[in-house]
């Protein structure tokens, strides 16, 4: 990867990304030099293909009550070359799917486990 000093390197390192047949992010957020980029994605098959594409080795997923909406917030980040980066996805959940919130990624949960 190269260095994510400038604007055009940091929406370089999205458009290799989609070069390489990920999804476009849905919302970006370049925060004021360069040192802090946001992706929000759709689903969790493309929150895996970013940050497995971007190596994002810290994970944290946060669940709240939204106004009678339960959420889960998946981030994965990663910083390279001093600019955070983070990829997040949001999900309504249910509470029928509660057994959804203890599980890190709920597509590993077996059917008969749900």
């Amino acid at each position: 990867m190269t260095e994510v000093a400038t604007r055009a390197q940091a929406f370089g390192l999205i458009a290799e990304g989609v070069a390489a047949g990920l999804s476009a992010p849905w919302r970006l957020y370049l925060a004021r030099g360069c040192r802090y980029l946001s992706l929000s994605v759709g689903d969790r098959a493309e929150w895996n293909a970013w940050r497995t594409h971007l190596g994002c080795p810290e994970l944290s997923v946060r669940v709240y009550d939204a106004g009678g909406e339960i959420r889960r917030s998946s981030v994965a980040e990663v910083v390279l070359d001093g600019c955070r980066i983070s990829v997040e996805l949001m999900e309504e959940v249910g509470t029928d799917d509660l057994d959804r919130l203890l599980v890190t990624d709920p597509t590993t949960v077996e059917p008969e486990e749900r």
